[in-house]
């Protein structure tokens, strides 16, 4: 049989990770120390590892395609075929920002103040090739963790990656610049891209998982109506291209139903309802291919 190895991102993207797969119909399990996840898809192989190393073992070939952040991707200048952006992080579909950051009462106001000091960091090269650009020459460090709490005492800043911005406030650190903003990526080993069989297997991960993607906060809305009420109700309704209106057995009577964004529904409903909807229903989606 034919099989496929992917690998799954351990640590902050890993339960957003497999919470997509599921809803794009991969189940994934995998124990509390266990490196070798199990999936109900006997064409894949799954492998558990830290997002930092997946792009390095795909353009090596251990791997055949991985889920990682283009930030790891760039900082290891890794050659992949880069297949599908899919943008979610660990707490919201947005991309994440490897920010420049010092303390609050810090003198430092611009990367140019940076000369000659020091900055902590994961993304050591990322950092170096930022300051390069910037023609500022200063000393990079590799952070094994915690970096937040490294400025000021063990350094003069810190590049570290943020969703939120909220840990850096509550360590009392400001944002100078934004270095690399990132988002999730699905990517490929070039080898296993001109194979056939694999490239079919991973287009098919990705159509899947962009479909999970595009039914976030998306819900299935159907209603029924009076014919001569259709009008008044579909202009209400916003679809992917127009709400699908179909004819009941009770003469005069269709069934109408669209997909919107679910942060509209409480707004629109008492107006459907108003317009002549009966029967108004609201389902959740795992996918919506276009």
């Amino acid at each position: 049989m034919n099989t496929l190895v992917l690998a799954l991102p351990k640590g902050s993207l890993q339960e957003a990770t497999f919470s997509m797969m599921q809803k794009a119909g991969f189940n994934i399990r995998a124990g509390e120390r266990s490196y070798t996840p199990t999936i109900d898809d006997p064409e894949i192989r799954a492998r558990l590892l830290r997002a930092q190393e997946i792009s390095r073992y795909v353009e090596l070939g251990a791997l055949d395609a991985g889920i990682t952040g283009y930030d790891w991707i760039v900082e290891n200048g890794s050659d992949v075929v880069e297949v599908a952006e899919l943008i979610y992080a660990k707490h919201g579909l947005r991309p994440v920002k490897w920010v420049l950051a010092v303390p609050q009462d810090s003198h430092v106001r611009s990367v140019k103040d940076l000369k000659g000091k020091r900055i902590a960091t994961e993304a050591v090269r990322l950092t170096a090739r930022y300051l390069k650009k910037k023609g500022v020459k200063a000393g990079v460090e590799f952070s094994w963790g915690a970096t937040e709490v490294k400025a000021p005492e063990m350094a003069d800043a810190i590049v570290e990656l943020t969703e939120t911005g909220s840990s850096l406030r509550a360590q009392n650190l400001r944002i100078l610049d934004v270095i690399l903003e990132s988002t999730t990526r699905l990517i490929a080993n070039k080898t296993a891209w001109k194979n056939e069989w694999k490239r079919s297997k991973i287009e098919q991960i990705a159509l899947l998982l962009k479909g999970a993607l595009a039914a976030e906060n998306k819900v299935l809305l159907k209603m029924n109506a009076r014919s001569k009420d259709v009008r008044a109700v579909t202009r209400m309704l916003p679809a992917l291209r127009a709400p699908t209106v179909n004819n009941l057995q009770s003469a005069g009577w269709v069934a109408i139903e669209t997909v919107v964004d679910e942060t509209i529904v409480r707004e629109i409903v008492p107006r459907l309802k108003k317009a002549g909807a009966e029967g108004i229903i609201e389902l959740g989606l795992n996918k919506v291919i276009p």
